[in-house]
């Protein structure tokens, strides 16, 4: 035990001698760990919801954990509650594992709880503080791990092991009763879809991207996967939704700009000249947008739950996520491998969507093959495959060096859990102002359209504002 884990250790080794010292003072002493067995034993339903969250070691007098293993025990090799005249039976028997203080102990007790088990007056206040009393035994021993991680400044774990330690008791959900519930099973339950802003995409996804669902884009470098989010994003916005962008590669602001394009469709490179514009259009947005930018490889999953939970002590619940793109993030903790790395880090986006209520959608490179493809599929998507089964939607965007000259590209469905996959849609993309649309296959009218000079527009935006700003 290092210097640092012993001092920890002492003071609360202090702090709990201060309680069996002076149990009359305690909350949590003798008195009430006893009381609290009593309870576990006198109360079925009570002693089931604490095996969900109780660990023995909570207990700190050798005699109550050694009684509680005793009851808990039972309860998992028989399936039933014990009763009175069952626990002095085994109290009776060989209880050789333990020493016979112990034993001697847990006589006393399971006598002292026979003769008063109704009498338990202020039982309603021990339930009440039950969670409570587990969350202050967890954190105790977090702080000790954390002094351990401390050394290998694994902070993101460090904050992992506290967040489990303060969240204990907060799910009391005890799972769908297939028998009692079956009402539940004919209700529908809606996805809250949120509309991609596309006509043919929304169709067969059944409305665009539900809550609790994670979305993936697959493109190689420089082929718009930026874009395609900020897109995604600022669909969002205009039906009213809250979003949060989590830029890794690109600034809070060059992504605030992408918005204001997007938005507006006033051209990045016009943005300058297009001030009130901006404010005009962007102020009547009924949607909420906070970006969020972080170094490359400075973030984790954690550090995108931390800041959640601060937004929402704000009053800011997120309605999608965006994470641009997940293979920056770092990993919680390292594995060997780099696909297991990312692995893990997808399986956390999912369960953020999940523990949210909200859609996530982020993006993956392709590796060489889907460089120059006219169409990227799953078996392009870099380091590790078995991202595609933790997400829910993925889909490709291909642009050849010839697209790019004529503001052309390729969807392709890879995945779809709500709907088919495997179509090919083709799209207008103009990076000049965030502009992507699904479009037939082009005819030659299309392609004139397409192939319109980014300046002609710029020209005609820049007349508009002029007489704006004039009049």
């Amino acid at each position: 035990m290092t210097v640092e884990q012993n001092k920890l250790y002492l003071s609360l080794q202090t702090e709990d001698t201060m309680d069996k010292k002076q149990e009359n003072f305690s909350r949590y002493g003798k008195t009430f760990q006893e009381k609290l067995c009593h309870l576990m034993v006198e109360d079925r339903g009570f002693c089931d919801q604490m095996e969900e969250v109780l660990s023995l070691d909570f207990f700190e007098l050798a005699y109550i954990r050694a009684f509680a293993e005793i009851l808990l025990e039972y309860r998992q090799e028989y399936g039933v509650h014990p009763r009175y005249d069952t626990l002095e039976t085994i109290l009776k028997g060989d209880l050789e594992k333990y020493d016979e203080v112990v034993q001697t102990q847990m006589r006393q007790f399971y006598g002292r709880i026979k003769s008063t088990y109704k009498e338990l007056s202020d039982s309603e206040y021990v339930k009440t503080k039950a969670i409570d009393f587990c969350k202050k035994q967890v954190l105790k021993k977090a702080i000790m791990e954390s002094v351990k991680l401390i050394k290998t400044s694994s902070f993101d774990e460090i904050e992992k092991v506290i967040q489990n330690a303060l969240s204990l008791g907060a799910d009391s959900n005890f799972g769908h009763d297939w028998m009692k519930d079956i009402e539940e099973r004919f209700i529908v339950k809606s996805r809250n879809p949120i509309s991609t802003g596309w006509t043919d995409i929304d169709q067969i996804t059944k409305g665009g991207l539900g809550t609790r669902e994670l979305g993936v884009v697959i493109a190689p470098t420089g082929a718009g996967k930026s874009m395609v989010m900020v897109h995604l994003g600022a669909e969002a916005l205009k039906l009213g939704k809250t979003v949060v962008h989590y830029t890794l590669e690109l600034s809070d602001t060059v992504t605030g700009s992408r918005y204001d394009s997007c938005i507006t469709r006033v051209p990045l490179g016009d943005l300058i000249y297009s001030k009130e514009i901006v404010i005009d259009k962007i102020k009547d947005v009924p949607g909420k947008l906070i970006i969020k930018e972080y170094p490359t490889k400075s973030a984790s999953t954690q550090t995108i739950k931390s800041h959640i939970e601060k937004l929402k002590k704000k009053g800011i619940y997120p309605d999608m996520i965006i994470v641009d793109y997940a293979d920056l993030l770092r990993p919680v903790r390292n594995t060997s491998e780099k696909r297991h790395d990312l692995e893990n880090i997808y399986e956390e986006l999912r369960g953020i969507a999940q523990i949210n209520n909200c859609v996530v959608v982020t993006a993956s490179q392709t590796n060489r093959s889907g460089l120059n493809a006219e169409v990227i599929t799953m078996e392009s998507i870099s380091e590790a495959f078995n991202k595609c089964f933790v997400a829910d939607f993925i889909f490709s965007l291909s642009r050849t060096a010839t697209d790019k000259q004529s503001n052309k590209g390729r969807i392709f469905i890879a995945k779809n859990r709500n709907g088919p996959d495997g179509m090919v849609y083709h799209a207008f993309v103009d990076w000049s102002s965030i502009d992507i649309k699904i479009i037939d296959k082009p005819t030659n009218d299309d392609e004139e359209a397409i192939e319109t000079s980014s300046s002609d527009k710029l020209n005609k935006l820049r007349q508009k504002y002029l007489k704006h700003k004039g009049g």
